[in-house]
């Protein structure tokens, strides 16, 4: 009995000690770097809103972005065309990059600069984008982040 207690335990050490060696070396070898996020947001075009949407883009939403990327809220944002649509799918996205998710506090805080920017009231922004509205709509949105290899 005592042989087999020992036997028992050996083959448990011997199988164990690889496995709780190799967790740590595992860990600091993972390959991938977590690092900035990316939001993209589809949107559909009617075929009569490409110039309204366009001027938008190239005017105000330009503008706030520039805005944004100033204050080192977002370092990039794009814009894509989806060249090849399949039924149902967005006409573009719209990108925005940035390294890290802001603090309820932050965000406050940054949406004060914004109105103090900006100088509408939210009533004139709700309204401007439902004007919008009209000629598209925004189909979803998800936030990707990057990966780097080591």
């Amino acid at each position: 009995m005592k042989l087999m207690k020992k036997m028992m335990v050996a083959t448990a050490v011997t199988v164990a000690a690889p496995l709780a060696l190799s967790a740590p070396a595992m860990a600091d070898e993972f390959p991938l770097v977590a690092g900035d996020y990316t939001t993209m947001t589809g949107i559909y075009l009617e075929d009569a809103g490409w110039t309204a949407y366009a001027s938008f883009l190239a005017g105000e939403w330009k503008k706030n972005q520039d805005f944004a990327k100033s204050k080192g809220w977002i370092s990039d944002y794009k814009i894509y065309y989806n060249v090849d649509p399949r039924d149902g799918e967005p006409s573009m996205y719209l990108t925005r990059t940035f390294p890290s998710w802001p603090s309820g506090a932050e965000m406050e805080k940054r949406n004060k600069e914004w109105e103090e920017f900006d100088k509408r009231t939210n009533a004139q922004l709700d309204t401007e984008s439902g004007n919008r509205a009209k000629f598209r709509k925004v189909t979803g949105s998800m936030t990707l982040q990057e990966a780097t290899v080591r």
